[in-house]
């Protein structure tokens, strides 16, 4: 009976063992991408002399006065007809002089993130006017407290690299009020790297007293920067937005890290046609990375080029499907060709529900995306109905499906310890099978991703534990975080500072 004990108990411990996960996450964000390479090198040089084309003879349209006349001075030259054009010789001494990697800081310094190269980082970002309500199950108007929700579940999520406000507060009207409640949101529940948007240049003073309080002090903030900014300051077709270019400048006075995104729509702002769209998108982002650069030359910006589709049948926006996959990649390929850090938006699901169409969509244009070299994957957590939609259960499903992401990525370690022709002779002639070994063991640990909503039960345990969907799991997990994670990131005295000098509204 002693012994009958002795091998139940190692046995009970050797399954403990195995359903623990790894020690080590076996492959995290980071990952290297590059593999996907949608276009050809002559390809790339086609789109590429397209673009400086574009840029040195039609030029940008609707050029505000003092950009206009930074763009001069920097050898940009005045079509006579109210567009300005940027040569070939400007574009590439931007391109020259541009950040080709920085940090991308968090509050808490072990989040913080390398941009730029080959590595791949999932995250965040949208404008959702809807959130999927955890109860109904149907969609009605975000609020302030679907941003406060949404940024402490994904808090929690180990796969997710950064935040961006993934919803906008309706329930909160005057924009300087807004812009203050997103900021207060991401500084109360996340210490990783976030991002929010500044609806006009006069926000950025005071909501950057917000973020010196949070770090510290006066000009804190603006040495070690955890916030940037996501700037639209190219409108398609080819013409610049004068808010956002104010916003730009104000945002490199306090050294505000951007993304400025080019969100053109193939068939409506842009051509149809995969190549030419490709030339003008990436014409409109190497105009934003012109501004930037004459601005402040460096200045770390994310080269975002997010090339997005409409159904040419409905004129309805599409966020999966085919062309999305191919275009984001083909951009990702052609922002690293350049070696600019690169910011493209995928998983932006067509589907209203988390049903197949949401996981076929998300999965190939996540992946194709990372296996392109995305740097920064936008949109790719949480998202659905096209980018109106908000999700807390997507959240927990699009972690999942990154951890996957990120192992495709990390790809096959070939090596002598690892081809371990030992090992399969002593297993062959030994028990005839590998699970006990100690290779097997190691590799458990090492090389195995073990997701943590997906079903991988025996058809009768799934039914005996109440045969739930990924929807119902997810929905319960997410309910589970909600009211168990309420971190708080900013001190009492920090908060009670910044309650003092803002109206928030949470």
């Amino acid at each position: 009976m002693t012994n009958t004990s002795k091998r139940a108990g190692g046995r009970r411990a050797r399954i403990a063992q195995r359903a623990a996960p790894p020690k080590v996450n076996p492959a995290p964000a980071g990952q290297i991408g590059g593999q996907y390479r949608p276009l050809s090198e002559t390809d790339l040089q086609s789109i590429y002399a397209t673009a400086l084309k574009l840029l040195a003879e039609l030029g940008m349209g609707e050029v505000p006065t003092r950009l206009w006349e930074d763009l001069l001075n920097a050898g940009a030259s005045d079509l006579g007809n109210g567009r300005i054009g940027l040569p070939r010789a400007l574009v590439e001494d931007c391109i020259a002089k541009a950040a080709q990697t920085f940090t991308l800081h968090g509050r808490d310094p072990d989040r913080s993130i390398e941009v730029g190269g080959d590595k791949v980082y999932f995250g965040t970002g949208g404008a959702a006017v809807n959130t999927l309500d955890l109860h109904s199950g149907l969609y009605r108007p975000s609020t302030l407290a679907d941003l406060h929700n949404f940024t402490r579940l994904q808090d929690t999520l180990d796969n997710v690299a950064w935040f961006t406000r993934c919803c906008i507060a309706t329930d909160v009207a005057a924009p300087f009020d807004l812009d203050v409640n997103t900021a207060y949101a991401l500084l109360k529940n996340t210490s990783k790297p976030v991002a929010t948007a500044f609806t006009l240049a006069e926000h950025v003073d005071p909501i950057v007293e917000m973020l010196d309080i949070a770090a510290g002090g006066e000009g804190a903030f603006s040495k070690r920067p955890f916030i940037k900014t996501h700037i639209s300051p190219v409108i398609s077709p080819m013409r610049f937005g004068e808010d956002a270019v104010d916003v730009v400048y104000k945002c490199i006075e306090h050294n505000i890290p951007m993304s400025c995104i080019t969100a053109a729509q193939a068939g409506a702002t842009a051509p149809a046609t995969l190549a030419g769209f490709l030339a003008q998108s990436l014409a409109e982002t190497l105009a934003s990375l012109v501004m930037v650069n004459v601005i402040s030359a460096g200045f770390p910006m994310i080269f975002s080029n997010w090339p997005l589709v409409i159904d040419l049948r409905s004129g309805a926006f599409a966020g999966g499907g085919g062309e999305t996959t191919v275009l984001n990649a083909a951009s990702a390929q052609l922002s690293n060709w350049l070696g600019l850090p690169s910011g493209i938006a995928a998983s932006m699901t067509d589907a209203k529900a988390i049903d197949a169409q949401y996981g076929v969509e998300k999965g190939m244009t996540s992946l194709a995306a990372a296996l392109a070299g995305g740097n920064l994957i936008y949109e790719s957590s949480g998202m659905t109905a096209a980018l109106l939609g908000a999700s807390f259960e997507a959240f927990i499903l699009d972690d999942d499906m990154h951890a996957m992401t990120y192992r495709a990525l990390r790809g096959i370690e070939v090596s002598e310890e690892n081809l371990g022709f030992s090992a399969i002779c002593d297993a062959i002639l030994g028990d005839g099978h590998f699970l006990g070994s100690s290779q097997t063991h190691a590799a458990m640990e090492r090389d195995y991703h073990y997701p943590k909503l997906a079903d991988r039960e025996q058809p009768r345990t799934w039914e005996e534990n109440g045969a739930l969907d990924a929807w119902t799991r997810a929905n319960a997990r997410a309910k589970a975080v909600l009211a168990e994670h309420h971190p708080n990131y900013l001190s009492a005295a920090q908060d009670r500072e910044i309650r003092a000098k803002f109206k928030t509204l949470v």
